[in-house]
């Protein structure tokens, strides 16, 4: 269980580094980014990873977290905001990652499954990244193991791959500082409505 989390939080940040990379490069057709993206993927065969066309880099929409009373958004215009479809073996997972534009905050939420509209499925990986300044050491979030497998959180999907529309939803999850089975662990909300442009 603990490998799944490692390797589910792992390929999260991989594609919050490869959606980053699409929007620093100022990608302005995202069928031409389609490809990039998908070579990209394919390079983690290492992982045993497959690409699914099912991936998204969003040009446009919100991605909301709200941790200890205080929400970050991330602005799919200006942010590097991506909705991911990965087959690893016989598992397949869905997500979302997203990195801003001044690569100082990171988020990534995954679940187990294909995403489909009208759907919700266990929380299966998340972490949340800070940088505030060059003095501060990163403050990291991470899925708590100590919740119980079951009480991870959940994604649900409203509305998914439809026109101009990538994915509508909402969901849940507990993130701790650290991984010690004393550690304060904290619900986390977030919301998303992310488009293609």
């Amino acid at each position: 269980m603990r490998f799944n989390k490692l390797f589910i939080s792992s390929l999260l940040l991989l594609m919050v580094a490869i959606s980053s990379c699409q929007k620093d490069e100022s990608v302005k057709d995202l069928d031409t980014a389609k490809p990039q993206v998908a070579a990209a993927v394919d390079s983690t065969s290492a992982l045993n990873t497959v690409n699914n066309p099912d991936n998204f880099l969003a040009g446009k929409g919100i991605l909301k977290i709200t941790i200890q009373d205080s929400t970050y958004t991330f602005d799919a215009a200006t942010d590097s905001v991506a909705f991911i479809n990965v087959h690893s073996g016989e598992s397949k997972y869905f997500g979302i990652t997203a990195i801003n534009k001044a690569h100082t905050m990171s988020f990534g939420i995954s679940s187990i499954g294909f995403a489909s509209a009208n759907t919700t499925s266990r929380v299966a990986g998340s972490q949340f990244l800070f940088k505030a300044d060059d003095k501060k050491p990163v403050l990291q979030y991470t899925l708590t193991q100590f919740v119980g497998q079951d009480d991870s959180g959940k994604i649900s999907i409203e509305k998914y791959n439809n026109d101009n529309l990538i994915a509508k939803g909402t969901f849940f999850t507990f993130l701790a500082k650290d991984d010690k089975a004393n550690s304060p662990f904290y619900r986390v909300e977030g919301s998303f409505e992310l488009q293609l442009k």
